[in-house]
């Protein structure tokens, strides 16, 4: 009875860890935008925020630089 329970948690926990797919611009479209600002050398993470729902994307600019930004996929702008 145990098992069974223990399973059943985790298998609820594991599907909440998926969030709703974003309304609005594509991820893959966000990406380009910033990459066609031509300062790009990579993106080095993307990740969802699904409680408060927006793109935290991180990438290195050229020169070096680490930057960080929040997009609200709705709008394709920047979140502060």
């Amino acid at each position: 009875m145990r098992l069974v329970l223990a399973s059943a948690i985790l298998a609820a926990s594991s599907l909440a860890s998926f969030a709703a797919t974003p309304e609005g611009q594509k991820l893959s479209e966000i990406i380009a935008r910033i990459e066609q600002s031509g300062e790009v050398q990579y993106v080095d993470e993307v990740d969802w925020n699904r409680r408060r729902g927006y793109y935290k994307i991180e990438y290195v600019r050229k020169d070096g630089a680490k930057v960080k930004m929040k997009i609200d996929p709705k709008t394709g702008t920047s979140v502060r």
